[in-house]
């Protein structure tokens, strides 16, 4: 079976941090900025972090888990160490 391709439109578009938080560049920032005030261009210069909701939707566009603001570290599945791949190994084989 082949594999599932990310988004690639949308990945040129945000960061993920290591920590699965998404960043984005804020919108009406581009053009027309002397309609706009000076802490209005302030605040748009910096890049935020996505809503969840937002993120959960990001999710199946890019085929993976993202972790958002109020999910915890622990729902991201991290893969083991060849460390801790062994260590598994011989725990397993000593239960068995």
């Amino acid at each position: 079976m082949p594999k599932n391709k990310a988004h690639k439109g949308l990945l040129k578009r945000i960061r993920i941090s290591k920590t699965g938080k998404v960043r984005h560049r804020s919108a009406n920032h581009k053009h027309l900025r002397s309609g706009k005030g000076g802490k209005r261009l302030r605040q748009l210069r910096k890049d935020p972090y996505m809503a969840d909701a937002d993120v959960k939707r990001l999710e199946k566009l890019l085929f993976r888990r993202l972790r958002g603001r109020t999910q915890p570290r622990t729902a991201l599945r991290k893969s083991p160490s060849p460390a801790e791949r062994r260590a598994a190994k011989e725990a397993a084989k000593k239960g068995s």
